[in-house]
């Protein structure tokens, strides 16, 4: 598992999250962002294109897989704005705290081993006014497609690198104090019970 996780398992997260319909979620959402910004889960940077240059000052992107951000192929001296790669894991985020006036996690949150301390570290680092911006896939509504996604899921975490079907993002932010300021869903193309979404943004309570 481990020359797969390493080697094979980051081309197939690129690939994968760089299909269009999960492209076209990105652009509805990045822009959203300004001011001092940390993203979560930064993964091969296929959000840096769709950030407002006129609008952020400066991007720190975290991930624990430098294999995954090996692959990203912007220039990032060429974003209009400052920008840092830090290794990281996001149950422990290497910031002060009241850093950030937007954070931003694009189907990152599914793969988190610990979401509620990574929400927590997430509400800790953005200043009290900040905004959490998110575009995550999770537990559909449908009664046949969530027992679709628990059967399933055993299996496809570990397959998957640690992707969960059945994260409730609702449920996943209220629990860490977050506020949704606004929410939409819907189901993308595709394979169902890996297609159903949340995005949005949501402030601290």
């Amino acid at each position: 598992m481990g020359l797969y996780k390493k080697y094979i398992l980051p081309k197939i997260i690129h690939w994968t999250c760089q299909q269009n319909p999960t492209m076209r979620q990105r652009e509805k959402v990045v822009p959203l962002a300004s001011g001092k910004v940390l993203e979560i889960g930064i993964g091969s940077g296929l959000n840096l294109s769709y950030y407002n240059s006129d609008e952020v000052q400066h991007l720190t992107g975290i991930d624990p897989s430098a294999e995954n951000w090996n692959m990203n192929t912007n220039k990032v001296q060429d974003l209009g704005f400052d920008f840092e790669f830090i290794k990281a894991f996001a149950e422990d985020i290497p910031s002060d705290n009241n850093q950030y006036d937007s954070a931003i996690i694009t189907y990152a949150l599914c793969s988190i081993p610990e979401p509620d301390l990574a929400l927590e570290e997430i509400k800790r680092v953005l200043k009290p006014n900040g905004k959490l911006i998110f575009c995550e896939h999770g537990l559909a509504p449908d009664t046949k497609i969530k027992k679709q996604q628990k059967f399933i899921n055993p299996m496809w975490r570990w397959i998957s690198g640690g992707c969960n079907l059945t994260r409730d993002v609702p449920i996943l932010l209220a629990n860490a104090g977050f506020k949704v300021l606004e929410m939409d869903t819907m189901y993308l193309p595709g394979w169902k019970p890996g297609s159903f979404n949340y995005w949005g943004s949501a402030k601290i309570e």
